[in-house]
């Protein structure tokens, strides 16, 4: 990780505004904003297209529903060995190459997805769209994951809590600027929405070279993500170290990590749900009292409504984190520590489900969500990537990567588990969902703590190794 040997002063630079930034710091956190914001951009150009396609991918005996929420199960089935390979792959190549080649496979990838689009240069092949969903599920979590590694492991400790909001910011805006700039590219007729897959390879494409000129600039280009030296290169080869999932059951505090992923997904996947839920029953009301008869017409109000109601949804949303990550979370992060940026997530999340339950009108859950949602893309987002600082670089590469990928999955599939159940077994009402995702935020809340604790500990070793 990079350090520096002497203090360095205050920088003059506009990006004071939003953290504390210093003399000399200013270039490799703008180009690592600047890639966080393609990759980001990128994922929002592949997005769009998977609910389409996988529209057109029907599996005989499942409704539409049930296939994408059994497709969280398989993701987790495929992720396990992935993130074991890369664990692997980690231990051999320089965390550039390692970037670069995964980057790569992933854009290699989407040249195969494009060229198999229904209809496109050839027919709807089964089970391509079930194959694609799967895969931008998991390119979302993984490319990103990478990401926060590479930066997690750039900087120190000390460094990394100042820097890391800032550079977060373009993560945030890469999602608002990509998911406004896709919509426009194809409502405009300036591109169609078959080659939004192409489209994406420019911005991936430079989030490699920005990776790199970073790497140059931090004092990596030679560097392992062990921290081997040149005449170690040269030496025979170590033995394998241990796996991503070993490295997590071996630590209280990537375990408890793992776990909180796996509730902050299993509840904000939940909360959608029940968004949509709630969306669906006004609407219905909505058509009634308008009249509307024919199936044909209720589809076409419905499927109209759905679509106003989720752009303005989502675009709030992501304008709203922009300004929490712009303006809170480094400052959340200077006056109230790690502790109070992990906490707050959870508790807006208790409170935002306290009055879902007791108010659940579509304007109530709406407002909440909004609130929930923005405040993971921004200030918990930030949590998530400061907690790795004091974390080794060996473990850095194979743990988060696995937490971020498998762990989010699994609280996806277990969301969707809980809407098979709920639903079509117990036939449970909406109150009943929200009373469940209070006793998941209790669980995210104790689970926090054991975090907070853990985090101080592994701060205060590497403070006590640097000063020696």
């Amino acid at each position: 990780m990079t350090q520096s040997s002497t203090p360095l002063r205050p920088s003059r630079s506009p990006l004071r505004l939003f953290t504390d930034i210093r003399a000399g710091e200013e270039k490799s956190a703008l180009l690592l904003l600047a890639n966080v914001f393609l990759v980001l951009c990128a994922y929002y150009f592949v997005k769009p297209i998977r609910e389409g396609w996988i529209a057109v991918s029907d599996i005989e005996g499942f409704s539409k529903v049930e296939v994408k929420a059994y497709s969280s199960f398989f993701q987790v089935i495929i992720l396990i060995p992935a993130v074991a390979l890369y664990g692997r792959l980690s231990e051999r190549w320089s965390r550039r190459d390692l970037i670069t080649r995964a980057t790569l496979f992933f854009m290699s990838n989407m040249v195969i997805f494009w060229f198999l689009q229904p209809n496109f240069f050839v027919a709807n092949l089964p089970f391509t769209g079930i194959a694609f969903y799967l895969w931008v599920g998991m390119f979302g979590v993984f490319i990103v994951a990478q990401f926060w590694s590479f930066a997690a492991d750039l900087y120190s400790d000390a460094v990394g809590r100042r820097l890391l909001p800032l550079i977060a910011i373009g993560a945030t805006a890469g999602g608002a600027f990509g998911a406004t700039i896709t919509g426009w590219l194809v409502d405009s007729g300036w591109v169609g929405a078959d080659w939004l897959l192409l489209v994406a390879l420019v911005p991936l494409g430079l989030s490699i070279v920005f990776t790199r000129v970073v790497d140059a600039r931090e004092g990596g280009a030679t560097r392992s993500i062990e921290s081997a030296s040149p005449e170690e290169d040269e030496a025979p080869p170590e033995p394998k170290g241990p796996s991503g999932m070993s490295v997590i059951f071996s630590s209280r505090f990537l375990l408890s990590v793992a776990l909180i992923t796996l509730l902050v997904n299993w509840v904000n996947t939940n909360g959608e749900n029940l968004l949509y839920w709630v969306l669906q029953d006004f609407i219905e009301h909505e058509a009634l009292a308008r009249g509307l008869i024919g199936d044909i017409a209720l589809a076409d109000f419905t499927r109209q409504e759905t679509t106003v109601f989720y752009a303005g949804f989502f675009g709030t949303v992501n304008w709203v984190a922009l300004i929490l990550q712009s303006f809170v979370a480094s400052r959340l992060l200077r006056y109230g520590g790690f502790g109070a940026l992990l906490l707050l997530m959870p508790v807006v999340a208790l409170i935002s489900y306290s009055t879902m339950a007791l108010v659940g009108t579509l304007a109530v859950v709406r407002t909440m969500k909004i609130a929930e949602n923005a405040t993971d893309y921004s200030i918990n987002n930030t949590a998530r990537n400061v907690l790795w600082l004091p974390v080794p670089s060996s473990q850095v590469f194979k743990a988060k990567p696995t937490i971020d990928t498998v762990g989010a999955r699994i609280g996806d599939g277990l969301a969707a588990l809980t809407v098979l159940v709920g639903v079509n077994l117990l036939a449970l009402p909406v109150a009943k969902f929200f009373a469940l995702n209070i006793g998941l935020v209790f669980l995210w809340l104790a689970f926090s703590f054991v975090v907070i604790r853990q985090h101080r500990l592994l701060s205060e070793a590497g403070d006590a190794d640097a000063v020696a």
